[in-house]
Protein backbone atom coordinates (compact mmCIF):
# COMPACT_ATOMS: atom_id res chain seq x y z
CA UNK A 1 0.00 0.00 0.00
CA UNK A 2 1.63 3.05 -1.06
CA UNK A 3 1.73 6.04 1.05
CA UNK A 4 -0.07 9.20 -0.25
CA UNK A 5 0.51 13.20 0.79
CA UNK A 6 -2.51 15.31 1.19
CA UNK A 7 -3.02 18.79 -0.50
CA UNK A 8 -3.95 20.65 2.80
CA UNK A 9 -1.06 19.73 4.61
CA UNK A 10 1.05 21.08 1.55
CA UNK A 11 -1.02 23.92 2.33
CA UNK A 12 0.05 24.42 5.74
CA UNK A 13 3.88 24.28 5.45
CA UNK A 14 3.54 26.68 2.79
CA UNK A 15 1.80 29.25 5.51
CA UNK A 16 4.52 27.98 7.77
CA UNK A 17 7.13 28.99 5.91
CA UNK A 18 5.96 32.72 4.70
CA UNK A 19 5.24 33.49 8.25
CA UNK A 20 9.09 32.77 8.97
CA UNK A 21 10.27 34.92 6.20
CA UNK A 22 8.02 37.34 7.65
CA UNK A 23 9.76 37.10 11.31
CA UNK A 24 12.73 37.12 9.97
CA UNK A 25 12.33 40.51 8.27
CA UNK A 26 10.85 42.44 11.63
CA UNK A 27 13.68 41.17 12.90
CA UNK A 28 16.27 42.69 10.67
CA UNK A 29 14.20 46.13 10.54
CA UNK A 30 14.52 46.02 14.54
CA UNK A 31 18.25 45.71 14.69
CA UNK A 32 18.82 48.36 12.04
CA UNK A 33 20.69 51.41 13.06
CA UNK A 34 18.86 54.33 14.02
CA UNK A 35 18.60 57.08 11.63
CA UNK A 36 21.36 59.93 11.22
CA UNK A 37 21.14 63.19 13.36
CA UNK A 38 19.75 66.32 11.33
CA UNK A 39 22.76 69.04 11.09
CA UNK A 40 21.26 72.01 12.25
CA UNK A 41 23.01 75.70 13.66
CA UNK A 42 22.10 76.51 17.20
CA UNK A 43 22.20 79.47 18.98
CA UNK A 44 22.31 79.73 22.70
CA UNK A 45 19.77 82.29 24.83
CA UNK A 46 21.42 85.21 26.59
CA UNK A 47 19.16 87.60 28.34
CA UNK A 48 19.39 92.00 27.25
CA UNK A 49 17.49 94.88 27.42
CA UNK A 50 15.11 95.67 24.16
CA UNK A 51 16.01 99.62 23.54
CA UNK A 52 13.83 101.08 20.90
CA UNK A 53 14.23 104.80 19.47
CA UNK A 54 10.94 106.38 19.60
CA UNK A 55 10.99 109.66 17.35
CA UNK A 56 8.40 112.19 18.69
CA UNK A 57 7.25 115.48 16.90
CA UNK A 58 6.53 118.14 19.01
CA UNK A 59 6.97 122.50 19.38
CA UNK A 60 9.48 124.49 21.03
CA UNK A 61 7.93 127.11 23.71
CA UNK A 62 9.03 129.46 26.60
CA UNK A 63 10.45 127.43 29.89
CA UNK A 64 8.72 129.98 31.75
CA UNK A 65 5.62 132.04 30.61
CA UNK A 66 4.71 135.21 32.85
CA UNK A 67 0.57 136.54 32.43
CA UNK A 68 1.36 140.21 33.49
CA UNK A 69 -1.76 142.31 35.57
CA UNK A 70 -2.80 145.17 37.05
CA UNK A 71 -2.91 145.19 41.19
CA UNK A 72 -5.96 147.72 40.71
CA UNK A 73 -8.94 148.11 38.98
CA UNK A 74 -9.02 151.06 36.26
CA UNK A 75 -9.08 152.38 32.71
CA UNK A 76 -6.58 151.38 30.00
CA UNK A 77 -5.10 154.56 28.55
CA UNK A 78 -1.77 153.28 26.68
CA UNK A 79 -0.38 150.36 26.04
CA UNK A 80 2.75 150.45 24.15
CA UNK A 81 3.46 146.91 23.33
CA UNK A 82 2.07 144.29 21.02
CA UNK A 83 2.72 140.74 20.35
CA UNK A 84 6.11 139.85 19.00
CA UNK A 85 7.85 142.56 20.90
CA UNK A 86 10.68 142.09 22.92
CA UNK A 87 10.65 143.91 26.20
CA UNK A 88 13.48 144.40 28.41
CA UNK A 89 13.26 144.35 32.47
CA UNK A 90 11.27 147.86 33.94
CA UNK A 91 10.06 148.92 30.35
CA UNK A 92 6.65 150.02 30.46
CA UNK A 93 3.65 147.29 28.87
CA UNK A 94 0.69 149.10 30.11
CA UNK A 95 -0.87 152.60 31.70
CA UNK A 96 -3.60 153.27 34.03
CA UNK A 97 -5.31 156.72 34.13
CA UNK A 98 -3.89 158.01 37.42
CA UNK A 99 -6.24 160.92 37.78
CA UNK A 100 -8.47 159.59 41.14
CA UNK A 101 -4.99 157.92 42.91
CA UNK A 102 -3.28 161.45 42.09
CA UNK A 103 -6.01 163.35 44.07
CA UNK A 104 -5.26 160.43 46.92
CA UNK A 105 -2.07 161.36 46.63
CA UNK A 106 -1.96 164.42 47.39
CA UNK A 107 -5.12 164.05 49.96
CA UNK A 108 -2.56 161.85 51.55
CA UNK A 109 0.52 164.29 51.93
CA UNK A 110 -1.73 166.77 53.06
CA UNK A 111 -2.92 164.54 55.71
CA UNK A 112 0.86 164.10 57.07
CA UNK A 113 1.64 167.92 57.14
CA UNK A 114 -1.22 168.53 59.25
CA UNK A 115 -0.54 165.62 61.69
CA UNK A 116 2.95 166.78 61.52
CA UNK A 117 1.89 169.80 63.01
CA UNK A 118 -0.22 168.49 65.76
CA UNK A 119 2.49 166.63 66.14
CA UNK A 120 4.64 169.72 67.21
CA UNK A 121 1.88 171.68 68.77
CA UNK A 122 1.61 168.55 71.39
CA UNK A 123 4.88 167.94 71.72
CA UNK A 124 5.43 171.32 73.16
CA UNK A 125 2.71 171.32 75.35
CA UNK A 126 4.06 168.04 76.97
CA UNK A 127 7.60 169.96 77.51
CA UNK A 128 6.51 172.62 79.19
CA UNK A 129 4.45 170.39 81.23
CA UNK A 130 7.08 168.34 82.13
CA UNK A 131 8.93 171.32 83.04
CA UNK A 132 6.82 172.83 85.39
CA UNK A 133 6.05 169.15 86.75
CA UNK A 134 9.70 168.89 87.78
CA UNK A 135 9.63 172.02 89.92
CA UNK A 136 6.02 171.94 91.24
CA UNK A 137 4.32 174.61 89.70
CA UNK A 138 1.98 172.11 87.54
CA UNK A 139 -0.37 169.33 88.82
CA UNK A 140 -0.65 165.46 88.14
CA UNK A 141 -3.85 165.39 85.88
CA UNK A 142 -2.36 167.85 83.56
CA UNK A 143 0.77 166.50 83.14
CA UNK A 144 -0.84 163.38 81.89
CA UNK A 145 -3.64 165.09 79.66
CA UNK A 146 -0.56 166.53 78.00
CA UNK A 147 1.67 163.11 77.57
CA UNK A 148 -1.85 161.28 76.22
CA UNK A 149 -2.23 164.25 73.56
CA UNK A 150 1.21 163.95 72.23
CA UNK A 151 0.90 159.76 72.14
CA UNK A 152 -2.21 160.66 70.24
CA UNK A 153 -0.82 162.78 67.93
CA UNK A 154 2.18 161.00 67.23
CA UNK A 155 -0.46 158.05 66.03
CA UNK A 156 -2.00 160.14 63.80
CA UNK A 157 1.35 160.70 62.26
CA UNK A 158 1.86 157.26 62.02
CA UNK A 159 -1.69 156.55 60.33
CA UNK A 160 -0.98 159.40 57.46
CA UNK A 161 2.14 158.47 56.55
CA UNK A 162 0.58 154.52 56.09
CA UNK A 163 -1.86 155.75 54.47
CA UNK A 164 0.36 158.04 52.02
CA UNK A 165 2.67 154.98 51.48
CA UNK A 166 -0.49 153.16 50.38
CA UNK A 167 -1.90 155.98 48.44
CA UNK A 168 1.90 156.07 46.37
CA UNK A 169 1.94 152.16 45.83
CA UNK A 170 -1.65 152.38 44.18
CA UNK A 171 0.01 155.54 41.91
CA UNK A 172 2.41 153.52 41.09
CA UNK A 173 0.50 150.07 40.34
CA UNK A 174 -1.31 152.40 37.23
CA UNK A 175 1.89 151.45 35.57
CA UNK A 176 2.75 147.98 34.51
CA UNK A 177 5.99 147.07 34.30
CA UNK A 178 7.87 143.88 33.00
CA UNK A 179 9.72 142.25 35.51
CA UNK A 180 12.08 140.25 33.45
CA UNK A 181 13.30 140.53 29.73
CA UNK A 182 11.35 138.34 27.28
CA UNK A 183 8.71 138.60 24.15
CA UNK A 184 5.17 139.18 24.03
CA UNK A 185 2.81 136.29 23.02
CA UNK A 186 -0.58 137.26 23.49
CA UNK A 187 -1.93 141.00 25.22
CA UNK A 188 -5.48 140.31 27.12
CA UNK A 189 -6.70 144.33 27.01
CA UNK A 190 -6.74 147.41 24.83
CA UNK A 191 -6.74 150.89 25.06
CA UNK A 192 -9.81 152.09 26.43
CA UNK A 193 -10.91 149.05 28.31
CA UNK A 194 -11.70 149.17 32.42
CA UNK A 195 -9.93 146.25 33.77
CA UNK A 196 -10.02 144.71 36.96
CA UNK A 197 -7.20 143.26 39.33
CA UNK A 198 -6.09 140.41 37.63
CA UNK A 199 -6.78 140.45 34.44
CA UNK A 200 -3.79 139.68 31.89
CA UNK A 201 -2.97 142.40 30.28
CA UNK A 202 0.06 140.91 27.93
CA UNK A 203 1.85 137.39 28.63
CA UNK A 204 5.79 137.63 28.13
CA UNK A 205 7.84 134.18 27.37
CA UNK A 206 10.75 134.68 29.61
CA UNK A 207 14.36 134.49 28.09
CA UNK A 208 15.40 131.89 31.11
CA UNK A 209 15.46 129.37 28.70
CA UNK A 210 13.17 127.12 26.17
CA UNK A 211 11.24 123.51 26.41
CA UNK A 212 10.87 120.95 23.88
CA UNK A 213 7.43 119.74 24.41
CA UNK A 214 5.93 116.05 23.43
CA UNK A 215 2.89 114.52 24.18
CA UNK A 216 4.29 111.00 24.95
CA UNK A 217 3.15 107.97 24.53
CA UNK A 218 3.71 105.11 28.18
CA UNK A 219 6.36 103.28 26.75
CA UNK A 220 8.44 106.74 26.42
CA UNK A 221 8.56 107.33 30.18
CA UNK A 222 10.77 104.26 30.13
CA UNK A 223 13.90 106.59 28.79
CA UNK A 224 15.48 107.17 32.51
CA UNK A 225 13.95 110.44 33.52
CA UNK A 226 16.71 113.63 34.12
CA UNK A 227 19.86 111.33 33.50
CA UNK A 228 18.81 110.38 29.61
CA UNK A 229 19.97 112.58 26.54
CA UNK A 230 17.08 113.32 24.46
CA UNK A 231 18.43 114.44 20.66
CA UNK A 232 16.11 117.26 19.12
CA UNK A 233 16.14 118.40 15.62
CA UNK A 234 14.12 121.10 13.35
CA UNK A 235 11.59 119.76 11.19
CA UNK A 236 12.05 122.41 8.56
CA UNK A 237 15.94 121.90 9.05
CA UNK A 238 16.99 118.09 10.39
CA UNK A 239 20.62 119.86 10.23
CA UNK A 240 19.61 122.22 13.06
CA UNK A 241 20.06 119.94 16.36
CA UNK A 242 20.68 120.53 19.91
CA UNK A 243 20.72 118.47 23.37
CA UNK A 244 18.32 118.13 26.14
CA UNK A 245 16.98 116.66 28.86
CA UNK A 246 13.51 116.00 30.65
CA UNK A 247 13.11 118.79 32.94
CA UNK A 248 8.98 117.66 33.29
CA UNK A 249 6.29 114.93 33.47
CA UNK A 250 2.89 115.37 33.74
CA UNK A 251 1.61 113.70 36.52
CA UNK A 252 -1.77 111.98 34.71
CA UNK A 253 -2.53 111.08 31.55
CA UNK A 254 -4.45 113.29 28.81
CA UNK A 255 -8.26 111.80 28.82
CA UNK A 256 -9.22 112.01 25.16
CA UNK A 257 -5.20 111.48 23.82
CA UNK A 258 -3.88 109.12 26.78
CA UNK A 259 -0.47 110.22 26.40
CA UNK A 260 2.02 112.48 29.00
CA UNK A 261 3.15 116.20 28.11
CA UNK A 262 6.72 115.66 28.40
CA UNK A 263 8.81 119.26 29.16
CA UNK A 264 12.42 118.81 27.71
CA UNK A 265 14.80 121.19 28.85
CA UNK A 266 16.73 122.67 25.75
CA UNK A 267 20.82 123.46 26.27
CA UNK A 268 21.95 126.01 24.16
CA UNK A 269 19.34 126.44 21.73
CA UNK A 270 20.21 127.44 18.73
CA UNK A 271 18.55 130.71 17.19
CA UNK A 272 16.64 129.02 14.49
CA UNK A 273 14.85 126.84 17.12
CA UNK A 274 12.24 129.81 18.04
CA UNK A 275 9.18 129.95 19.87
CA UNK A 276 6.46 127.86 18.38
CA UNK A 277 9.32 125.50 15.42
CA UNK A 278 8.33 122.16 15.34
CA UNK A 279 11.01 119.71 16.34
CA UNK A 280 11.73 116.06 16.49
CA UNK A 281 13.04 114.93 19.40
CA UNK A 282 14.25 110.92 19.63
CA UNK A 283 13.74 108.94 23.06
CA UNK A 284 15.61 105.83 23.72
CA UNK A 285 12.85 103.68 25.51
CA UNK A 286 14.24 100.49 27.88
CA UNK A 287 11.69 98.13 28.22
CA UNK A 288 12.07 94.65 31.14
CA UNK A 289 14.78 92.00 30.10
CA UNK A 290 14.22 89.86 26.38
CA UNK A 291 15.67 87.42 24.51
CA UNK A 292 16.54 88.29 20.86
CA UNK A 293 16.32 85.43 18.31
CA UNK A 294 17.18 84.75 14.35
CA UNK A 295 14.50 85.10 12.35
CA UNK A 296 15.11 81.92 10.68
CA UNK A 297 14.58 79.89 14.40
CA UNK A 298 10.66 80.91 15.21
CA UNK A 299 8.12 78.47 13.34
CA UNK A 300 4.65 77.96 14.76
CA UNK A 301 2.75 75.56 16.59
CA UNK A 302 -1.31 75.32 17.23
CA UNK A 303 -0.43 77.54 20.35
CA UNK A 304 1.04 80.03 18.16
CA UNK A 305 4.70 81.33 17.66
CA UNK A 306 7.13 78.40 18.58
CA UNK A 307 10.77 77.67 18.43
CA UNK A 308 12.76 74.15 18.45
CA UNK A 309 14.21 73.88 22.21
CA UNK A 310 17.37 71.59 21.98
CA UNK A 311 18.14 69.02 24.84
CA UNK A 312 21.38 68.84 25.57
CA UNK A 313 21.47 65.44 27.45
CA UNK A 314 19.57 63.92 24.44
CA UNK A 315 20.49 66.31 21.61
CA UNK A 316 16.59 65.97 20.80
CA UNK A 317 14.48 68.31 20.07
CA UNK A 318 11.13 69.94 21.58
CA UNK A 319 8.62 72.31 20.36
CA UNK A 320 8.16 75.54 22.37
CA UNK A 321 5.37 77.99 22.27
CA UNK A 322 7.00 81.76 22.86
CA UNK A 323 5.41 85.32 23.17
CA UNK A 324 6.55 87.76 20.52
CA UNK A 325 7.05 91.32 21.81
CA UNK A 326 9.05 92.48 18.43
CA UNK A 327 9.54 91.59 15.01
CA UNK A 328 12.54 93.01 13.13
CA UNK A 329 14.21 92.78 10.10
CA UNK A 330 17.13 92.13 12.05
CA UNK A 331 15.69 89.83 14.49
CA UNK A 332 12.78 88.52 16.47
CA UNK A 333 12.30 90.01 20.06
CA UNK A 334 10.42 87.14 22.98
CA UNK A 335 9.32 88.82 25.55
CA UNK A 336 8.46 85.15 27.56
CA UNK A 337 9.07 81.60 27.12
CA UNK A 338 12.67 80.96 26.69
CA UNK A 339 15.24 80.78 29.51
CA UNK A 340 19.04 82.25 29.35
CA UNK A 341 21.19 79.37 28.60
CA UNK A 342 18.44 77.40 26.59
CA UNK A 343 19.97 75.97 23.38
CA UNK A 344 17.57 77.10 20.01
CA UNK A 345 17.63 76.06 16.48
CA UNK A 346 18.89 78.79 14.64
CA UNK A 347 18.68 77.26 11.34
CA UNK A 348 17.48 74.14 9.44
CA UNK A 349 14.36 73.88 11.61
CA UNK A 350 11.85 73.08 8.61
CA UNK A 351 11.56 69.61 8.92
CA UNK A 352 11.97 68.94 12.42
CA UNK A 353 9.13 66.76 14.77
CA UNK A 354 9.44 66.14 18.21
CA UNK A 355 11.73 63.77 19.18
CA UNK A 356 14.22 63.82 16.65
CA UNK A 357 17.68 64.15 17.46
CA UNK A 358 19.86 66.60 15.83
CA UNK A 359 23.73 67.30 15.62
CA UNK A 360 24.77 71.06 15.86
CA UNK A 361 27.13 72.33 12.87
CA UNK A 362 27.19 75.56 14.11
CA UNK A 363 26.62 78.45 16.60
CA UNK A 364 24.56 81.19 14.78
CA UNK A 365 25.11 84.83 16.04
CA UNK A 366 22.26 86.02 18.12
CA UNK A 367 20.12 88.91 16.89
CA UNK A 368 20.23 92.16 17.86
CA UNK A 369 17.64 93.49 20.53
CA UNK A 370 17.99 97.34 19.34
CA UNK A 371 15.69 97.77 16.55
CA UNK A 372 15.92 100.56 13.69
CA UNK A 373 14.58 103.55 14.90
CA UNK A 374 10.31 104.01 14.56
CA UNK A 375 8.45 107.29 14.24
CA UNK A 376 5.69 108.48 16.03
CA UNK A 377 3.86 111.36 15.48
CA UNK A 378 3.08 113.24 19.01
CA UNK A 379 2.01 116.46 18.53
CA UNK A 380 2.30 118.70 15.34
CA UNK A 381 2.98 122.64 16.59
CA UNK A 382 -0.33 124.49 17.30
CA UNK A 383 -2.33 121.29 17.21
CA UNK A 384 -3.30 119.04 19.50
CA UNK A 385 -3.14 114.73 18.56
CA UNK A 386 -6.59 113.09 17.66
CA UNK A 387 -5.55 110.06 19.22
Amino acid sequence: MSATRSPRAGGGLVAALACLVLLSACSRDETAAPAAARPVQVVTITPSTFREALVLSGDIQARTDVDLAFRIDGRVVERPVAVGDRVSPGQLVARLDSANEEKAMKAAKAAVVAARADVTTTRSAFERQQALMSEGFTTRPLYERALRAKEAAQAHLDEAEAQLDAAADRLRFTELRADSGGVVTARGVEIGEVVRPGRMVVRIARDDGRDAVFDAPPQALRSGGGDSVIRLSLAADPGVSAKGRVREIAPEADPVTRTFRVRVGIEDPPEPMRLGATVKGAFDVMSSVVVAIPPAALTASRAGPAVWVVDPATSTVSLRPVDVQHFDTHGVIVSQGLDPGDVVVAAGAQALHPGQQVRAIGMTKAASAEPAPRQTLAREAGREPNG
